[in-house]
């Protein structure tokens, strides 16, 4: 991924938002963190494309998804939920959603 890349500034934006709270916090669960971890490197390895539709899939709530938010927010962390606005302001939202695998 190149700096200034559309894949930079989606994952940029993510970490700001959801990634770095989570990662440095102290009161964070290891398991949380784990997570946290799991899901950029998932994000990694997709296109600006792709990450959209990831980030949508996520919101529009998978098994894995849904269970993974309701602990974020059990822990007190922002999740894909509340950087919706500025993320659907910023990046185009696809216009067909599929879960994430």
């Amino acid at each position: 991924m190149q700096a200034g890349s559309k894949e930079a500034e989606i994952m940029n934006f993510l970490h700001e938002h959801v990634f770095q709270p989570v990662l440095t916090s102290p009161t964070a669960s290891e398991r949380l963190k784990q997570g946290v971890r799991l899901t950029i490197t998932r994000m990694s390895q997709r296109d600006a494309a792709g990450m959209i539709h990831y980030f949508w899939s996520a919101v529009v709530g998978t098994e894995r998804s849904t269970s993974f938010a309701a602990q974020m927010r059990r822990e007190g962390f922002e999740r894909f939920e509340e950087a919706i606005e500025e993320f659907r302001a910023r990046f185009d939202k696809p216009s067909v959603i599929r879960p994430a695998r």
